[in-house]
C-alpha cells in the first residue's frame, strides 16, 4: 500500500522549519563538545585542554547554546503536535492510533541512536513524553501554559535544594575516580565497535538516563506544553504575525542572558561542586527565557530582506531535521570515536567548535539538494512509514 501516491502534503510553514533549522545547529554544537572529550559532564575538565582559549570557547558555548536549544526543538515538537492533530483531521484518520505508531518509531529510532551513535540521544526521551503530551492535547492553552511554568520552577527548586545541601554537607565530586572513569570511556571509545556500544549502554543505563530524566525531562515537558498552546492559538500559522515577538525580546534577553551568565560561568569553574548546581539551577530557571527570545529574535530577522534569505537557507535542514540530527551523530562518531578516526581527546574545544560550524554549512547544502528531489528526509520517510501505516512516495517527480 502507498500513501498520498500522487500528493505531498499541504505546503509547510517556512519560518517554522527555519526555527528547527536553526534548533539544529545550536543542538550540533553541543553535541559535538560530548563526542570531543571523555571528560564532558564528569565534574572536571579535561586536564589536556585547559588554557584560557579552551575555556573561553566553553563559556561562550555554555552560554549562548547549553540548554537552550533542546528547548526549542521541544517547543516545535509541541507545536508540530497540533499540526499532526490537524492533519489527522483532514485526512479522515484516527488520530491516537497515527501517533503512538509515530512515538513507536520515534523510541526504536532514539534506543539505536543511544546505543550506537550518540548516548546522550534525546528521542527515546521525547517518545516516552509524548505520551503525557497526547494524553493532555484536549487541555487549554492557559493550563497548559501554566503546568509547563510549573514544571520548569520546580525542576529549578529542586536543583536549587540539591545545590544547598552540597553546601552544607560538603561536594561529591572524586577527582581520582573522575579521572579513572575518563580514561576508560577515552579506551573505549577508541577502541572497537563493541567496545563502543559496550560502553554506551553502560553509560546509558547508568548516568546518562537518569540525568535526562532529572535535568531535561521537566523543561523538555514544559516546552511540549508551549508548543501546543501556540499550535492551539495557531501562533506561526500566518507568517508568525501573531507571536509577540517583542515581547519574547524585552523580556527574554536580559533576564535569560544574565541567568545564562550565572550558568555558564558556574559549568566551566565550579562544574559539579555546589556552586555548579546551584548554577545548574538558575539556567534551568532561565534557559526558557533565553530561548523565547532566541524565537523573537529569528522571526523578526526572518521578515528582513537579510533574514529571509537565512530563514530559506535554514529551512530545508529544518524541514528533514530527524535526518541531520542522526546524520550529525554519524558524522561525529566517525570523526571521534573508534568507529572512525578516534579523534575524541585529541582536538581542542576550539577546533571542535568549527568542525561544527563547518558541518553544519554542509547539511544546509545537502538538505536544499535532497528535497529538490524527495518529498522527504531518509528518517522522516522511514517514521512517516511507520506513522501512516503506509508507503510515502521516495521521490518528486
Amino acid at each position: 500500500m502507498r500513501h498520498d501516491a500522487n500528493t505531498f502534503p499541504p505546503p509547510r510553514l517556512a519560518e517554522v522549519d527555519a526555527l528547527r533549522g536553526f534548533a539544529l545547529l545550536g543542538i550540533l554544537v553541543v553535541n559535538i563538545g560530548v563526542f570531543a572529550s571523555s571528560y564532558y559532564g564528569s565534574g572536571m575538565p579535561d586536564p589536556v585542554f585547559d588554557r584560557p582559549l579552551d575555556r573561553a570557547v566553553q563559556l561562550a558555548v555554555a552560554l549562548l547554546f547549553e540548554t537552550k536549544f533542546y528547548l526549542l526543538f521541544s517547543f516545535l515538537f509541541g507545536y508540530s503536535f497540533t499540526l499532526q492533530i490537524d492533519s489527522a483531521q483532514r485526512a479522515g484518520r484516527a488520530f491516537v492510533p497515527r501517533f503512538c505508531r509515530r512515538l513507536a518509531g520515534l523510541a526504536l529510532l532514539g534506543l539505536l541512536h543511544a546505543l550506537l551513535l550518540y548516548v546522550g540521544d534525546i528521542l527515546l526521551l521525547y517518545a516516552l513524553l509524548g505520551l503525557l503530551l497526547l494524553a493532555w492535547r484536549n487541555w487549554t492553552p492557559a493550563g497548559a501554559v501554566r503546568f509547563g511554568v510549573a514544571c520548569i520552577i520546580v525542576s529549578g527548586l529542586v536543583w536549587g535544594a540539591l545545590g544547598g545541601l552540597m553546601l552544607v554537607f560538603g561536594d561529591g565530586v572524586d577527582p581520582a575516580l573522575v579521572q579513572q572513569q575518563a580514561g576508560q570511556a577515552l579506551a573505549a571509545y577508541r577502541g572497537t565497535p563493541a567496545t563502543i556500544i559496550a560502553w554506551r549502554w553502560q553509560d546509558l543505563t547508568g548516568v546518562v538516563w537518569p540525568g535526562l530524566v532529572l535535568l531535561q525531562a521537566p523543561g523538555t515537558l514544559a516546552m511540549f506544553l508551549f508548543g501546543l498552546a501556540a499550535g492551539r492559538r495557531r501562533l506561526l500559522a500566518d507568517g508568525a504575525r501573531q507571536v509577540p515577538a517583542g515581547r519574547l525580546v524585552a523580556i527574554g534577553l536580559p533576564l535569560g542572558l544574565a541567568g545564562a551568565v550565572v550558568y555558564a560561568y558556574a559549568a566551566v569553574f565550579y562544574r559539579a561542586s555546589a556552586l555548579g548546581v546551584l548554577g545548574m539551577a538558575v539556567g534551568l530557571l532561565s534557559a526558557p527565557l533565553l530561548t523565547g527570545a532566541y524565537v523573537g529574535l529569528a522571526l523578526r530577522g526572518f521578515r528582513s530582506a537579510a533574514g529571509g534569505a537565512l530563514a530559506a537557507a535554514l529551512a530545508p535542514a529544518g524541514r528533514m531535521a530527524l535526518s541531520n540530527y542522526l546524520l550529525q551523530s554519524l558524522v561525529c562518531a566517525l570523526l571521534f570515536t573508534g568507529y572512525g578516526l578516534g579523534l575524541i581527546g585529541r582536538l581542542a574545544p576550539w577546533q571542535t567548535l568549527l568542525i561544527a560550524l563547518a558541518l553544519f554549512a554542509i547539511q544546509l547544502r545537502v538538505s536544499a539538494w535532497w528535497l529538490t528531489r524527495h518529498g522527504y528526509g531518509p528518517a522522516e520517510w522511514l517514521l512517516r512509514a511507520v506513522t501512516h501505516a503506509a508507503w510515502p512516495r521516495w521521490r518528486r517527480d
